[in-house]
């Protein structure tokens, strides 16, 4: 088990601190990231009840659903006010294992013991990418062989097309934000505006897969999570929703596509 504690950035922990995480994937612009990610995976992990750590799992958005599925659950977040929020909200609920504060730099667990990690955060707060790296080869140390490591990356894209479909380019001060993230993938929010996100990096899907090599899973598949769907509406009817469903499914892991979607899943193995 790792012993450090790294800090995180003081500017993600104020952003984080305003308690906006907890309720933002019920929200009708983020829905469509929690019902495809809970989609993706229901078919990429291993079946129940294997042990799932939730690295940076805020206050328990896919932790509670995996353990209400069986599931052998470790929440694992550096915002101590994600825990608190996290332990009131399981009463009466099928709750993780445990709530721990912790970051994915050492995350911690001993060696070879989770059946997979979830990294739905870290990879996008850490921006550094020495430190990407090290947190991604804790993820590989952690796991079993076999063992499934499902990690999120922001598109470099994303606020280009948020700026699009939300009429934030404008906004003068959005418009300078996107075109450095578009340059650099350094996302950084100088305006007191709390919409437009926190510090951050945001990747290109070739670079994100390349860290993901780097970092110890030589394959790696990715899968765009909401794609075109950011800019639909929940739909009114099952069949339509499964509908849009079924066509995602086909092109999440189209190449030419990736980088149009907000959030960006990758699915490795751990070596045997």
């Amino acid at each position: 088990m790792s012993s450090s504690n790294p800090s995180l950035d003081g500017e993600i922990l104020r952003f984080y601190n305003n308690a906006l995480e907890a309720g933002r994937l019920e929200a009708p612009f983020s829905q469509w990231e929690k019902i495809r990610t809970l989609d993706l995976m229901d078919r990429l992990l291993p079946p129940a009840p294997a042990v799932v750590l939730d690295v940076g799992g805020g206050a328990g958005a896919y932790a509670f659903p995996l353990s209400e599925k069986g599931y052998i659950v470790d929440l694992i977040d550096p915002v101590p006010l994600h825990i608190q929020q996290a332990r009131e909200s399981g009463a009466g609920r099928q709750i993780p294992r445990s709530f721990q504060v912790g970051d994915a730099r050492a995350i911690p667990a001993r060696d070879g013991t989770a059946d997979a990690v979830l990294f739905f955060g870290p990879l996008y707060h850490l921006t550094d990418r020495f430190e990407r790296l090290t947190a991604i080869r804790e993820a590989n140390r952690v796991l079993r062989p076999g063992g499934v490591f499902l990690a999120v990356a922001i598109s470099r894209f994303a606020s280009s097309m948020d700026g699009i479909g939300r009429s934030l380019i404008r906004d003068p001060e959005f418009v300078e934000i996107m075109k450095e993230d578009l340059r650099t993938g350094q996302h950084r929010n100088h305006t007191q505006n709390p919409t437009y996100f926190t510090t951050a990096f945001f990747h290109h899907p070739d670079e994100f897969k390349t860290e993901l090599i780097e970092g110890g899973f030589p394959e790696v598949t990715l899968h765009a999570i909401e794609g075109p769907l950011w800019s639909v509406p929940e739909p009114k009817t099952v069949e339509e929703r499964e509908q849009l469903m079924s066509t995602m499914r086909t092109l999440e892991s189209e190449p030419t596509l990736i980088g149009a979607s907000a959030h960006i899943m990758a699915e490795c193995t751990r070596s045997l």
